[in-house]
């Protein structure tokens, strides 16, 4: 189960997040994104293509850190696995309405190849200031 704290702070406002994973070179890739959660997990969106993805559907593990917009001193840190792939048009639907929590507005960057929610289950996770 993901904290109640964390989960509000990743699923409300325009608050980003930066995705760590384990490249297959051994290299750590990390990425600001957009950021959402459910109960039990911190989620993110993107595309099959991206090295992101790639690392993941290879089984790295996954450090997303999440921050407050208005103060980046109050934020969380999730570690955890990937639970669940998500792909198709909850997929599409999902990055649309990401796009519009942060945005106002639709998605409209070109989508290059299929667009994926990725779940990460927590196996530790703490939170500073929320």
């Amino acid at each position: 189960m993901l904290d109640p704290a964390i989960r509000d702070l990743a699923a409300t406002g325009q608050n980003f997040g930066t995705v760590a994973v384990t490249l297959p070179n051994g290299q750590i890739a990390s990425h600001v994104m957009w950021v959402d959660a459910d109960d039990d997990h911190i989620i993110f969106n993107t595309e099959v293509h991206r090295a992101k993805f790639r690392a993941v559907e290879a089984g790295s593990p996954v450090t997303v850190t999440v921050w407050k917009a208005d103060n980046a001193y109050a934020y969380a840190e999730v570690r955890g696995h990937v639970a669940e792939i998500v792909r198709g048009d909850e997929a599409r639907s999902h990055i649309d309405a990401l796009a519009a929590r942060y945005t106002g507005t639709e998605y409209t960057s070109p989508i290059e190849s299929e667009r994926v929610i990725v779940k990460v289950a927590p196996d530790r996770q703490r939170a500073n200031g929320l």
